[in-house]
C-alpha cells in the first residue's frame, strides 16, 4: 500500500473516533441537563379542587392492583412515594425505587415530580420529566401501582 493511502485511512479513523466521542458526550449531556418546561396542550388550572365543596384535593386512592384497591393516603404539604420505610406512601413493588417520587403543594396546586427513579413516574400515562401539576381525577402510576387524586 502506498503511504498516501495509509495516511488517508489514518485520517478517516481519527475522524470516526472524534465522531464517536462527540456522540458519547451528546448522550451524556442529554441525560444530565435539566429538562426544559414544555408547554402542554391543555390549559393549566390554578388549583386542584376536591369532590366536596371546592377545597383542595385531600388524598390519593389506590386503583390498581386490585389487592390494594381502595387504600387511601392523605395529602399534606409534601408526600413521598417509594419502598423506603420513611416514605409516606410505602409500596412493596420491585419496580418502585427506594425514594421514587414526591407530591407537594405549591401555590394551591399539587405537583408531582420523579426523584430519579429507575422506572419512572407517570401522570395520566405520560412520563413525569419535571414537576407536573396534578388535577382531581388524575392517575399517578408508580411501578405497577396506580393511584387517583381525589
Amino acid at each position: 500500500m502506498s503511504e498516501q493511502l495509509l495516511a488517508l485511512l489514518k485520517l478517516c479513523l481519527l475522524a470516526l473516533l472524534y465522531l464517536f466521542f462527540l456522540r458519547v458526550l451528546w448522550a451524556v449531556w442529554t441525560q444530565v441537563r435539566t429538562p426544559r418546561k414544555k408547554p402542554s396542550g391543555r390549559p393549566r388550572r390554578p388549583a386542584v379542587t376536591g369532590a366536596r365543596g371546592g377545597g383542595p384535593a385531600s388524598r390519593l386512592v389506590v386503583v390498581e392492583p386490585t389487592e390494594l384497591a381502595g387504600r387511601e393516603f392523605p395529602l399534606g404539604d409534601e408526600l413521598t412515594v417509594g419502598r423506603a420505610a420513611g416514605c409516606q406512601v410505602t409500596l412493596d413493588d420491585t419496580y418502585v425505587s427506594q425514594l421514587h417520587s414526591r407530591i407537594f403543594l405549591r401555590e394551591g396546586s399539587y405537583l408531582v415530580e420523579d426523584l430519579g427513579s429507575t422506572n419512572g413516574t407517570y401522570l395520566n400515562r405520560r412520563r413525569v420529566s419535571g414537576p407536573m401539576v396534578m388535577q382531581q381525577g388524575d392517575k399517578l402510576q408508580v411501578g405497577s401501582t396506580v393511584m387517583e387524586l381525589t
